[in-house]
């Protein structure tokens, strides 16, 4: 029952995107990745305090690698949110544990370890079809651009997972992993607002937006839902299935695609939606071979 927990983290990180979206009217990328870290420190500074612990760390050089990795993906992920359906940019973003199958395969391959087996080979096929049905037939031309960068960041995000891993099994904890993150995501939220500023003096255009009730309320329901939904995901992959736990965040697309259609009426074709039913059903596979192998476990603190 304690999987059930990731079904929670998977609708707050929908409505985070639905925060991210609504919020990109109001705010630049930077804003929004700089408010949601700074919000994530709060939360975790207050969970830290009622519960106790440390956010002392002795690895901070993985922490630094972690944080870079996870907030370029963060960033490219919100960006693509603003520019595609909901539902598509997150069925992008989610092909993450694929490219952790990539990526293995390939790091086996060149060590010339034993060859990737079959099933997860499928998955990977059937993953990248996936992508094609999903974007040619749905995409306009001035779409493409942000489904090439919701992919990117699916990828950095795979990495950072593999990173997130080796520093639990170095016994980092998860708060910690969450807190330092968040903290590079308002140092380089923070610093991209300055180097807009720096480029955009020339068109006077504002570097930083003038917050309307609105658009605080936005920023504050993103960073409220991003660390409440690592939260609970932590909870998940702690206490729960870690096979059952992973399988569940895909959850995740169909909260999106109902959002999309509550809110923005966005409608996809026939092709389109089977290439997000073979995305997920090649992110499951991947998954359970993932774990079967007991390679890596799939724990996306920073999707969100």
């Amino acid at each position: 029952m304690q999987s059930l927990w990731m079904l929670v983290a998977s609708l707050l990180f929908s409505i985070m995107g639905v925060g991210v979206k609504l919020a990109s009217d109001y705010y630049s990328t930077a804003e929004i990745v700089m408010y949601r870290g700074a919000i994530g420190v709060l939360v975790i500074l207050a969970l830290v305090r009622w519960q106790g612990g440390s956010l002392r760390t002795r690895m901070a050089r993985h922490h630094l690698w972690r944080g870079t990795v996870g907030v370029a993906a963060l960033w490219l992920w919100f960006y693509a949110i603003g520019r595609l359906p909901l539902a598509m940019a997150v069925t992008l973003n989610y092909m993450s544990p694929i490219w952790i199958a990539v990526i293995l395969f390939g790091s086996a391959w060149l060590q010339k370890k034993k060859q990737l087996e079959p099933g997860l080979l499928i998955a990977i096929l059937l993953g990248f079809v996936g992508v094609v049905l999903l974007l040619r037939p749905a995409m306009h031309a001035d779409q493409m651009t942000g489904g090439i960068i919701a992919l990117i960041s699916g990828m950095l995000a795979a990495l950072a997972y593999l990173q997130v891993r080796q520093m639990g099994l170095l016994g980092e904890p998860e708060y910690r992993v969450v807190f330092y993150f968040s903290v590079t995501c308002a140092i380089a939220g923070l610093l991209g607002v300055l180097l807009g500023a720096t480029v955009t003096t020339a068109t006077a255009a504002p570097a930083w937006h003038a917050h309307q009730l609105k658009g605080f309320l936005l920023l504050l329901m993103v960073g409220l839902t991003a660390a409440t939904a690592q939260i609970a995901m932590t909870r998940a992959y702690r206490l729960g299935n870690t096979l059952v736990t992973a399988n569940l965040q895909y959850v995740g697309i169909v909260f999106s695609s109902v959002w999309d259609v509550l809110i923005w009426h966005d409608a996809l074709n026939w092709l389109s939606w089977l290439g997000i039913v073979v995305i997920l059903g090649s992110g499951l596979l991947a998954t359970y071979y993932n774990n079967r192998k007991a390679i890596v476990s799939v724990d996306p603190i920073g999707s969100e």
